[in-house]
């Protein structure tokens, strides 16, 4: 008997092979905190995290930075499966449904008691701004155009949103630059300010920016999702589904990680 068994052991007969483990494969930039890093510290790899556990699959990263070409070198290259946040209106890709909307927000110095509010406002033709930057081919931030459109160019000083990537979370210096003085104030994205002003050694103050829709369309708020490439369905009504169930959890990561939001998503 106990040769049969052995037998049947070596032979593979008898004994029924192991389930395949299931993977989320997760596209990911590896220093961009409040989102991501490779130390997987961000509130987008706190997210994975639960998707993973919830479809009872194992989290497996693919590390880009989050430059141009992200989407076409990652998820739709086949690399990964999933990016954890891209605005919903974005078609390079398959957005599920909404996890959140934040807003760019004006950020200065508690000290300093400035007290702008919207993009109209005099006094930002005095004070010397920071704003996040993209490029020169008109892809820049809806805060560098609002501003150029009222010809006020001459006090602004740009921030690339890609930084020196030899630095930890480079599109942070931003924050920095207004806690340490070498900017009055600066018009930042909503996640990121949250995240790294309550981080300075000085008080800042966040403001969103108001309106909502500078006319005639430029928007300063954005649904934020969850993204899959096209044809992916399955995945896409999981992670749907997810979110739906989900929600009262994901707003509790977001307030952790002080991401303002705006809104109903």
């Amino acid at each position: 008997m106990a040769v049969a068994v052995l037998a049947a052991a070596c032979s593979g007969k008898g004994t029924a092979a192991p389930a395949p483990v299931r993977e989320l494969r997760v596209c990911a930039d590896p220093n961009n905190l409040p989102y991501s890093n490779r130390q997987e510290e961000g509130f987008e790899n706190r997210l994975a995290e639960m998707v993973a556990r919830d479809l009872h699959a194992r989290l497996v990263y693919t590390w880009w930075p989050q430059h141009r070409g992200f989407i076409r070198n990652t998820l739709k290259a086949g690399t990964c499966d999933v990016m954890m946040g891209l605005p919903s209106s974005v078609e390079l890709a398959f957005t599920t449904r909404p996890y959140y909307r934040s807003t760019y927000v004006f950020v200065s110095r508690r000290d300093r008691g400035i007290d702008v509010r919207s993009f109209d406002d005099p006094a930002l033709r005095k004070l010397r701004i920071g704003v996040q930057m993209i490029g020169d081919d008109g892809t820049n931030s809806p805060p560098a155009h609002a501003l150029a459109n009222r010809g006020i160019v001459d006090n602004i000083k740009g921030y690339s949103v890609y930084g020196d990537y030899s630095q930890p979370n480079p599109p942070a210096r931003i924050v920095e630059a207004v806690a340490k003085g070498d900017v009055d104030m600066a018009v930042v994205w909503g996640p990121l300010a949250g995240y790294f002003a309550p981080r300075q050694k000085v008080p800042l103050e966040l403001v969103p920016v108001s309106p909502q829709i500078d006319r005639p369309f430029l928007p300063f708020v954005f649904d934020v999702s969850m993204a899959v490439r096209r044809g992916d369905d399955k995945l896409h009504a999981e992670l749907d589904s997810f979110i739906e169930r989900r929600q009262p959890e994901i707003d509790a990561l977001l307030d952790r990680y002080g991401i303002p939001r705006v809104g109903a998503t």
